[in-house]
């Protein structure tokens, strides 16, 4: 691909036409252009001269990131260090998990688990934070709230309290290094609602995962053991002893789990309205149940 000197709109065509060489979605590259020209399509097609020549000279670029997308199959949010997600713009680098869209509906479950209750308020905790999304997202829904966000990595904990302070929630959030409930032990049968997106993938199935997941994103954050599973017992077994009576405990999971957790759930004796929600593509994604 000609570069140097190249204008802007010769170079997208030759870019889109790599891009479905390699499959990868030509609403990327649109994606990629908006974020590093600030302009979006109505603009590009009014440009002025001086656009055109700003545009010109962002070729270089914009056709390395591009190159590094196709070639390398890096995910286009850690090429641009952001992500959209809810009203957020979260920071991402390969230390942690990239927040997906159908996570953003955990919240408003979160929400929805809570109703009109004393859980409105009281101690929340994002458990396995990764960019702090889900934290973030707890913070803007209950505004009476103190958050706990644990995770046992010290990067993606760097992360999230930097999405934090970026959106004027870091005072409302506790960072805490350590693994699921390990330092939170002080609030032990007080927690108001526990909610986690853990990994829940099985081990062989996180190798044969796209590159752009199995080669760059955490295996940490993705790898739930040999069924999958791991984590979410563990949540299970160990969230009776810190929520409160009618504590909501709400995670994420991955497609064809829901009876398992909801049979581990039964087994475990401790609660009660267990139920199964899907996500924006209709698959079955969320698991809520309440504390006894």
């Amino acid at each position: 691909m000609v570069v140097s000197g190249q204008p802007f709109r010769e170079w997208v065509q030759e870019a889109k036409a790599a891009a479905v060489t390699a499959k990868i979605s030509i609403s990327e590259l649109d994606w990629l252009i908006q974020a590093v020209t600030g302009f979006d399509k109505l603009a590009l097609r009014l440009a002025t001269p001086q656009t055109q020549l700003d545009l010109n000279q962002a070729v270089p670029h914009l056709n390395r990131l591009w190159q590094q997308r196709l070639q390398e199959r890096i995910p286009l949010q850690y090429l641009l260090g952001s992500v959209p997600w809810r009203t957020f713009s979260l920071q991402v680098a390969p230390g942690v998990l990239i927040p997906r869209p159908e996570t953003e509906e955990i919240i408003d479950l979160a929400v929805q688990g809570a109703g009109e209750s004393h859980l409105l308020s009281g101690h929340w905790v994002d458990l396995g934070t990764g960019s702090g999304a889900i934290a973030l997202g707890l913070a803007s829904v209950f505004p009476q709230a103190t958050l706990h966000a644990v995770d046992c990595s010290p990067e993606a904990l760097e992360i999230a309290l930097e999405n934090a302070t970026r959106h004027k929630l870091a005072s409302r959030i506790q960072f805490h290094p350590g693994y699921w409930w390990q330092p939170l032990k002080r609030l032990t049968g007080q927690i108001s609602g526990m909610v986690s997106n853990p990994p829940y993938i099985p081990s062989q199935e996180v190798l044969h995962l796209q590159p752009e997941v199995s080669q760059h994103e955490p295996h940490l954050a993705l790898d739930g053991g040999e069924d999958g599973l791991v984590a979410i017992r563990h949540l299970v077994a160990t969230a009776p002893d810190y929520l409160q009576s009618g504590g909501v405990w709400l995670i994420e999971m991955m497609a064809g789990q829901g009876e398992r957790v909801q049979a581990l759930l039964q087994q475990q004796g401790s609660y009660r309205g267990i139920q199964v929600f899907k996500d924006i593509n209709g698959i079955e994604r969320f698991v809520l149940a309440y504390r006894v």
